[in-house]
């Protein structure tokens, strides 16, 4: 893993980590600190830091089965009023059209979807590669301002 850079009016974060939680959170406590530094809000760095969880969780758990052995790429881009993430696992993918809506009746009590209707709750564009093993998220930063 790599640690972030600073490039102009803008910070990186470029790793390949195992399929781990615990080298997701690494990830994301790098992430939140480039927030921090591009002074976004704290709601900004809460959102942005929930839909990250979601979309490592999902890379780790769904696309890579667990499987230590295959890798999570995150790429993070943090300028001053703007965010990207482009997370990819070495998963078969999946149609994100095929996965339930949480809020539907029928599907209250059951835990699929939660994560995506939370990445795109609060990131400003959310969209999946063809495949389906690729996530791009962003969201525009207001760093402070209403």
């Amino acid at each position: 893993m790599t640690s972030p850079r600073e490039v102009g009016p803008s910070s990186t974060v470029d790793v390949v980590i195992p399929s781990d939680p615990a080298e997701a959170r690494v990830v994301q406590e790098q992430i939140e600190r480039l927030l921090r530094a591009h002074h976004a809000s704290e709601k900004e760095i809460f959102g942005i830091r929930l839909a990250l969880e979601e979309a490592l969780v999902n890379a780790i758990k769904h696309g890579n089965q667990m499987d230590r052995s295959k890798k999570v790429t995150v790429v993070s881009v943090v300028h001053a009023e703007r965010i990207e993430i482009h997370i990819t696992d070495e998963g078969s993918g999946f149609d994100p059209g095929d996965v339930p809506d949480p809020t539907a009746v029928e599907n209250i009590e059951r835990p699929c979807g939660r994560g995506l209707m939370l990445m795109r709750h609060y990131m400003t564009e959310v969209s999946f590669s063809g495949r389906g093993n690729s996530v791009r998220m962003a969201k525009v930063l207001r760093n402070g301002k209403k």
